[in-house]
């Protein structure tokens, strides 16, 4: 359709049909008895019968026959017989569940992240979807904050490279291509930054730390071109985001340039009142409206009163013609005008789901992910040993974090079963040992809660018999970690420690035999202390989907080398938190081999991390040599040239991502000690030397000057590094701008 065609409907399009243009509801109040749904839910929201007939868009339904259906009811209803949006999150894959994106951000390759939502958005499309919620680019430092495991780490140049590559795997280069579906950047903005890691909490951010650390992956995203961008719950400048005309027109409309359809969080707008920045839900309404947000989702705050807001001249009509225009023009370039179902296609949806392609990916995805913590000598492990797997994520279908709920746990392979397949029987043995959690805890998910609880005849025979496994054995290697309802939205821990259960478990294998390897499932990074002190190895996988079994046995046994990389710092405890690389220099800093105490250090513990951003370990050993730096052009044109060169000095091929950090030497400003800039993941057979080029614009030694409200370059000496995480520097040079 035209754009001309498209104002034409608009403006003939009633001011009721383009405010329930503007109303999302959720999927259930659909799939059942409609009288149901309106005495109950949608009554209890005061939504009425044609509010529910006429709401622009569905949240949280799928499947090809349902959507074909329920796009047929509503166009039949529609007075302009204008299409239904059909949207969900589909966070890290739709049947076939790639690793959780923290763990994606662990592969330090965008590309591959961008070819596993390519995966997911042609499974999400022949299921009826036109829409996702991802990628979530929430710069992340506090571990506390469970929604970590949605986000790609703590660097902000690191995330913006994830936001673009996930946007146009998601999206491709036009929506109606095939097998695409629209993207959704969130949350905008800042909502990483929640106070004490508590979920929904306020946001303190000065705008320089704002604009330098929190905004580039939103803008990064938004440039691969986003159709849609999704408020955050939190305040930004003591406003709700949702009502926040600053952040929403200023910045992301204006500075940014973003055009698309700005959506609410999850009954975000309402909750404004709760916030008291709102009187009532009519005046949350009007300033959502005018901050700019096109839809409001789940609630009736848009459709209750934007047009009696109208009618009393409250509100201007011309500002909810934005909005629907807006809505419309996604309509149009999903292609929906013409083909209102797009891709849903049951045979096709049958035939992508899960198939030989999408598990052969998420297998590769989750070995990349993987980050090697530790390793005494044990790993690879030497299969001619007695090997005992003892722990509760042994052969347990519970890896795919609680944000893959349109997969199903049970097609995910769990570490046993691809044991099986490959370790001798004779020597090999399996033991649950304990439950992932102990029958005190108790955890609430979007669709269940916790299962089974144990007594304690059922616990003691557990653990005998995982004691006696590991009496018998050579080696132990021990899957465990965090349960996957532990990490996630309204997962917030003030604690950030393997399950105590667990660590009972631990103990007690340790006593019988001292060979331990850890094998850590978790969506956030967890105080390891103990765990790192006393194992022989630790191997950290994450929540890693479908082929997550797989992708770690072939691991552990040398098949695949480990080259996954920390996205996110681990605190040496949870009293480090918030904790992040890229920290400013004091005028006291605690150098090494200082002990005066007017210092900035803690008492108890070290200032660094327990693994700091960027750190992980291989199978084999490599090398950094002729590391150099020139200036090339100049003004904002010019560019600094940085070559080096790599070897694989070990004896197994194996994959290192270089790093490469930039530091200002002497500033007029305070600037972090050193800023990831640029990264390459290489693939190297043992011998082989590979020669690198990096090419660094102006941007990447930029800084926002405050008095001025700009982005500029301070002229003077840069110290580049290249490192092998961000605390261990391999080689530095200088280059004067």
């Amino acid at each position: 359709m035209k754009q001309t065609d498209l104002e034409k409907l608009l403006a003939d399009m009633s001011l009721k049909e383009k405010v329930d243009q503007m109303l999302q509801l959720s999927g259930a109040f659909y799939l059942g008895d409609e009288n149901s749904v309106l005495t109950g839910p949608a009554n209890d929201m005061g939504i009425g019968k044609e509010d529910l007939e006429m709401a622009g868009s569905i949240l949280g339904a799928a499947g090809a026959d349902t959507m074909k259906k329920l796009q047929d009811d509503y166009m039949a209803k529609q007075p302009h017989h204008i299409p239904m949006l059909f949207m969900m999150d589909v966070i890290h894959g739709m049947k076939t569940i790639f690793p959780a994106p923290l763990a994606q951000g662990a592969t330090f390759d965008p590309e591959l992240s961008g070819e596993c939502a390519s995966a997911a958005a042609k499974e999400a499309s022949a299921a009826g979807l036109h829409v996702t919620f991802s990628p979530m680019v929430d710069l992340v430092r506090d571990a506390r904050w469970g929604r970590v495991v949605e986000s790609t780490g703590e660097d902000p140049y690191l995330n913006s490279r994830f936001s673009e590559a996930i946007v146009k795997g998601f999206q491709g280069d036009d929506l109606k291509t095939p097998g695409k579906v629209a993207s959704c950047i969130k949350h905008f903005a800042g909502y990483g930054g929640a106070v004490a890691g508590r979920d929904y909490n306020t946001v303190e951010l000065s705008e320089h730390t704002f604009r330098e650390f929190y905004l580039p992956a939103y803008k990064a995203g938004i440039d691969a071109g986003a159709a849609m961008v999704m408020t955050s719950f939190n305040t930004i400048n003591g406003v709700p985001a949702s009502t926040n005309k600053w952040l929403m027109r200023d910045i992301l409309r204006g500075e940014m340039g973003f055009d698309g359809v700005l959506i609410s969080d999850f009954a975000a707008i309402l909750e404004t009142v709760a916030h008291r920045s709102s009187k009532d839900a009519a005046d949350a309404a009007k300033k959502a409206l005018e901050a700019g947000v096109d839809i409001d989702m789940m609630t009736s705050v848009y459709a209750a009163n934007l047009c009696r807001l109208v009618e009393e001249g409250e509100v201007d009509e011309h500002l909810i013609d934005e909005c629907c225009l807006r809505i419309l023009e996604l309509k149009n370039k999903l292609g929906l005008f013409e083909n209102p179902y797009k891709d849903a296609d049951a045979e096709k949806e049958k035939a992508y789901n899960l198939c030989p392609e999408h598990r052969a990916l998420a297998k590769k995805a989750a070995e990349e992910s993987f980050v090697l913590l530790k390793n005494d000598g044990v790993l690879p492990l030497d299969t001619a040993k007695k090997i005992a797997f003892v722990g509760p994520y042994t052969n347990n279908h519970e890896i795919k974090s609680s944000w893959s709920f349109t997969g199903d746990s049970k097609d995910c392979v769990t570490i046993q079963e691809a044991a099986e397949k490959v370790f001798d029987a004779s020597r090999t043995t399996y033991a649950e040992g304990c439950p992932v959690i102990g029958n005190d805890v108790e955890l609430i998910g979007f669709t269940e809660t916790t299962p089974k609880k144990y007594s304690e005849e059922e616990l003691a025979a557990m653990e005998q018999s995982a004691l006696q496994a590991a009496k018998e054995a050579d080696l132990v290697v021990m899957p465990m970690g965090e349960h996957y309802l532990q990490s996630g939205e309204a997962t917030s821990r003030a604690m950030i420690d393997v399950p105590e259960i667990q660590m009972e478990l631990f103990h007690k294998v340790l006593a019988v035999n001292p060979n331990v390897v850890v094998v850590l499932f978790n969506g956030r990074p967890l105080d390891l202390r103990e765990i790192s002190a006393k194992a022989k190895a630790i191997l950290e996988v994450w929540f890693p989907g479908t082929e997550g079994g797989s992708a770690v046995v072939d691991v552990l046994n040398g098949k695949k080398n480990p080259s996954g990389h920390l996205p996110m710092s681990f605190p040496y405890c949870v009293g480090q938190a918030p904790v992040s690389y890229n920290e400013y220099s004091t005028g006291r800093p605690n150098l090494p081999g200082m002990k005066e105490r007017f210092r900035s250090k803690y008492l108890d513990i070290p200032n660094a991390p327990l693994y700091p951003f960027g750190y992980g370990l291989s199978y084999t050993e490599f090398t950094y040599e002729r590391l150099k730096a020139r200036v090339k052009g100049n003004g904002n044109g010019a560019k600094v040239q940085v070559t080096l060169g790599v070897v694989n000095t070990g004896a197994m091929k194996g994959k290192e991502v270089v790093q490469l950090y930039v530091g200002r030497k002497n500033s007029g400003e305070d600037r972090p000690i050193r800023e990831l800039k640029a990264f390459d993941k290489i693939s190297l057979k043992p011998g082989e030397i590979k020669n690198l080029e990096f090419m660094l614009d102006m941007e990447a030694f930029s800084y926002y000057d405050e008095k001025e409200k700009e982005f500029r370059v301070e002229k003077g000496a840069y110290i580049i590094s290249v490192c092998r995480s961000s605390h261990e520097v391999w080689m530095e040079t200088e280059v004067e701008l």
